[in-house]
């Protein structure tokens, strides 16, 4: 009797691991296909443990709970959605939940975006519908409820990445993404605002501008200073991107018959700042909107090449449209004898060829 026990309790290590090793190490789930499983919000590891259960994700739920406490992991769990590779092992399935390891989709919103191409982003993301993304962007009542005195979501998206968990409701994603913007809109911004007697809307709204007008970080404080100095004069802005939102792509060139269009937005024909931004401005041209240059210019044009000219007086202005007009034209003229320079010894090679 005295032997057997000894054989047992020599032996009852080997069965012990060899039980674990089993229970953490063979898979449970034997499908060829993966699995996805839900975590509620507010779960807790136990009621966790029991889904993976339920699923046949893992065997023994006592083991699992006592691998919870070994770890710390059983006080928190995080909610959302798990996806399980074909025959994955419990140990596998218990790492994911420890490592928190959900479903998230990525997406980019980048400085200039519009509304549309954000919802457009969101929706091909997978993260929301068009129609849900559309239905909320200018609920009067949700606006409001987070504190936003615009006519839309549009400007106070923030432009960053962001990777949204599977399942996040269309009213937390947008709440994320302008808390962003708050946080980066901080006191300081604030307070300089303050100082313009400027509400968080019409510094938006020009940091907007602003982001649609400006290719180079060094023009951004330029460009703000010729619409502080049109605001200041009572002239109208006449920020081309302005008179083409919600009328066309901002991709698309501007002719001068969209100049007319009567929006609300076009400030060719409203005097001040649209009733909104156009667009999501970066970090950089709400500070450019806030901290323009000290310089007296009035106009400026593009050389298309990414950067312009400043003028302070309409004959300035008027004559770096043509000195820009006449260079065009010559590159232009150069590009043609080029062309034909090329055909000519084209020409000549098929020549001596025959």
């Amino acid at each position: 009797m005295k032997r057997k026990l000894k054989i047992f309790i020599l032996l009852l290590p080997v069965f012990v691991f060899a039980y674990i090793g089993i229970q953490l190490f063979v898979p449970a789930y034997r499908d060829n296909i993966d699995i996805e499983v839900q975590i509620p919000e507010g779960a807790t590891y136990k009621q966790a443990i029991n889904i993976l259960v339920e699923n046949n994700l893992i065997r023994d739920k006592n083991l699992f709970i006592i691998l919870g406490r070994l770890t710390d992991i059983d006080r928190k769990v995080r909610a959302g959605y798990y996806l399980f590779g074909s025959r994955i092992t419990p140990w596998d399935v218990f790492q994911q939940l420890r490592k928190g390891k959900i479903i998230e989709y990525e997406v980019t919103v980048v400085e200039g975006d519009s509304l549309s191409e954000i919802g457009k982003k969101l929706s091909s993301s997978r993260i929301m519908s068009l129609d849900k993304f559309n239905a909320l962007v200018r609920d009067s009542d949700f606006i409001d409820s987070i504190d936003i005195d615009a006519p839309s979501l549009e400007g106070y998206l923030f432009p960053q990445t962001y990777k949204l968990p599977k399942g996040t409701s269309p009213d937390k994603v947008f709440k994320l993404m302008v808390q962003k913007l708050r946080e980066a809109y901080d006191e300081k911004l604030m307070e300089r605002s303050k100082e313009f007697g400027w509400s968080e809307n019409e510094v938006l709204t020009l940091a907007s501008i602003i982001e649609k007008e400006a290719v180079t970080d060094a023009e951004r404080a330029l460009i703000s200073a010729v619409y502080h100095n049109r605001i200041k004069k009572g002239m109208p802005l006449q920020a081309d991107p302005t008179a083409i939102y919600g009328v066309k792509s901002f991709s698309r060139k501007i002719k001068k018959s969209d100049l007319k269009i009567k929006t609300p937005y076009n400030t060719y024909v409203i005097k001040g700042l649209p009733p909104g931004p156009i667009a999501s401005p970066g970090l950089k041209s709400i500070i450019a909107a806030l901290y323009p240059a000290e310089v007296p210019y009035i106009y400026f044009v593009s050389k298309r090449n990414g950067t312009h000219i400043f003028s302070k007086t309409l004959s300035e202005h008027n004559t770096a449209i043509a000195r820009i007009k006449a260079s065009r034209e010559e590159k232009e003229e150069d590009a043609l004898d080029d062309e034909l320079t090329q055909r000519k010894k084209a020409n000549r090679k098929d020549k001596k060829a025959n």
